[in-house]
């Protein structure tokens, strides 16, 4: 007898997500308590706590709607083999319009389009809601309705333009690969990241955003005397208009070698008043940079990303598995799915040891940027922007260590706090 494969999964999707709701209920508690951490007593206004919880309850309420008709509909999908269905229904598809449906190439494009048609479907309501409710609700959502939709048609667009040639070359890949498969998939993904990394915020973020450089002033002087300092080879330092979508903030690098850029949203200018603020956070981001945390983690990710070609090529042949899930041939494509869905297990233990790495890398960056003399600065930057993008303050410490890729705000500060006592 064949060992229940999809049964298995769908039986492991239910146990994690009530696990996972569990963990949910416990954040949700922490969220209601009605007054600050001791730790952000007299640093977080009350003011700002209050717009905070009532913020962070109403896309926790928002969350636990979605998890549950996501489940809902994933676990229908996989236990009534709507997959199998929809690939046939793809190949018939072709037969309408004039195309062979043995063409596996064609099959799996049609097979996507029609996922991707659903998931627009399904995901849009949560999508307008997230946006048009919770988001305008606490003063967070700047765009209209008409660039929500523009937004979203280009990135169907991008997706018409590069989807098929890599989904092509994938397949072609496996039908070819031969007993290098694995090697020879991760190479083409590896020079695919490369080249998605250089052409992303060159051809395709300019599309959504509009960059400019910073303007010269104090602001720009001491960012590129910080990254001079540090040798950061600098070439260009852009302001975005996040401000058009929302008013939440950030800051981030890209860039390969000796082309590195910096880039602002110009609601961090805004709501960081104080320069000394803004370079902290920036000197924050050079010490992920010189600490080589970049290189650590993209390193990390191409030795997973071999590992679970190395893993997909070794059950790709199975025809139990497929049939487990419905299928009477072994659609590239397909195997795909149905192995991620396998692996999910090791997936979330994987994803929970990153954010470990990761919390790590964000204490040692905060410890780079109060070395070069910004601890005050970048204390007073964190809780600026914990305040202004109405963050959570209260985190129940298992949801925490389970979800977030950094430490809470209570964590990071008194870990500077811990550095100055030692100090001292």
């Amino acid at each position: 007898m064949a060992f229940p494969y999809m049964e298995a999964v769908v039986g492991f999707m239910i146990l994690m997500y009530f696990f996972e709701t569990y963990l949910d209920l416990r954040q949700h508690a922490a969220l209601k308590l009605p007054s600050l951490p001791k730790t952000l007593e007299g640093v977080i206004s009350q003011e700002k706590f209050e717009k905070s919880r009532a913020y962070s309850l109403d896309k926790s309420y928002f969350n636990f709607v979605h998890e549950f008709v996501t489940i809902l509909l994933d676990s229908a999908i996989l236990f009534y083999a709507i997959l199998p269905w929809f690939w046939k229904k793809s190949g018939s598809f072709l037969v309408l319009v004039g195309l062979d449906e043995e063409n596996e190439i064609f099959n799996t494009l049609a097979f996507l389009a029609g996922v991707m048609i659903w998931s627009q479907i399904t995901d849009l309501p949560f999508s307008l809601y997230s946006t048009f409710v919770i988001e305008a609700r606490h003063g967070f959502n700047k765009q209209t309705t008409w660039l929500f939709f523009r937004d979203l048609f280009k990135g169907i667009c991008l997706s018409i333009l590069l989807g098929p040639p890599i989904v092509s070359a994938i397949i072609l890949i496996v039908q070819k690969g031969g007993p290098y498969l694995a090697i020879y998939l991760w190479a083409f993904m590896f020079v695919l990241s490369l080249v998605m990394m250089t052409l992303y915020p060159v051809l395709i973020a300019p599309l959504f955003n509009k960059f400019t450089p910073l303007p010269e002033g104090e602001l720009r002087e001491k960012i590129e005397k910080l990254a001079f300092s540090l040798k950061f080879p600098l070439k260009k330092l852009f302001v975005v208009d996040g401000s058009t979508r929302s008013s939440h903030s950030n800051a981030y690098m890209y860039g390969f070698f000796k082309n590195k850029r910096i880039v602002l949203y110009d609601t961090l200018i805004q709501q960081c008043k104080n320069d000394e603020e803004i370079v902290a956070v920036i000197a924050h981001e050079l010490g992920h940079w010189k600490l080589n945390h970049t290189m650590y983690s993209f390193i990390a990710v191409q030795i997973l990303t071999f590992l679970q070609f190395g893993g997909y090529t070794l059950v790709r042949n199975s025809t139990d598995l497929f049939r487990s899930f419905g299928f009477d041939t072994q659609p590239v494509l397909i195997g795909l799915i149905i192995f991620q869905h396998t692996v999910i297990p090791l997936q979330h233990l994987v994803s929970f040891g990153l954010n470990l790495v990761s919390r790590a890398f964000e204490f040692q960056a905060d410890a780079f940027a109060k070395k070069l003399g910004y601890g005050s600065a970048l204390r007073a930057g964190l809780v600026k922007l914990q305040e202004e993008n109405l963050s959570s303050m209260n985190t129940d410490p298992w949801y925490s260590a389970y979800h977030y890729s950094h430490p809470p705000l209570v964590e990071r500060l008194a870990a500077i706090d811990e550095a100055d006592k030692k100090a001292d």
